[in-house]
């Protein structure tokens, strides 16, 4: 049966570098979701203007477009997503396949030292603390598994798999 992995944390968390890892170690496609964002919310975002939720709309809908395109061929699909907030994420639930969510959990401390180290990216660290700040953490939610990032990417990479694995066996 399909599912949806949603790679979810604040900018910096290694979102896109885990769901790049799971989805090659599954076989399943990977989507990052800051490419399906509207080119407006890319030159706020830019510019150093957080989004709010009417922003933050289309964007998780064309996510759920795209995650029910490719569980409609059958295919199950692994993406990168902040997922900051449950109405977020309980969006994101609204195909009709089940969705796993893997928190990438750190520090902010941690995660702006990574994010100064980051080259290419649209998102300016000026913007982490209003991500924090609109963090609801999905502790006690459903399907959702949080793995600590302060260690190497390749031991948080291997414990999301051992997680997932398990969660999704239940």
């Amino acid at each position: 049966m399909a599912y949806l992995v949603i790679v979810m944390g604040v900018s910096g968390s290694g979102k896109t570098v885990v769901g790049k890892w799971l989805g090659n170690s599954t076989g399943h496609e990977f989507v990052d979701g800051d490419d399906l964002h509207p080119p407006s919310n890319i030159a706020r975002m830019e510019s150093g203007e957080q989004l709010d939720d009417a922003a933050r709309r289309p964007w998780l809908a064309a996510i759920v477009r795209r995650a029910e395109t490719a569980v409609a061929k059958g295919d199950s699909l692994v993406v990168a997503c902040s997922a900051l907030k449950q109405s977020y994420r309980d969006q994101l639930r609204s195909i009709a396949v089940p969705v796993y969510f893997v928190f990438l959990e750190g520090n902010q401390q941690l995660i702006e030292t990574r994010l100064e180290n980051r080259e290419g990216h649209f998102m300016p660290s000026q913007l982490l603390q209003s991500q924090f700040e609109d963090l609801q953490r999905p502790n006690g939610e459903k399907g959702v598994v949080s793995v600590d990032i302060d260690q190497s990417a390749d031991s948080v990479c291997l414990e999301v798999l051992e997680c997932l694995q398990k969660l999704i066996a239940e």
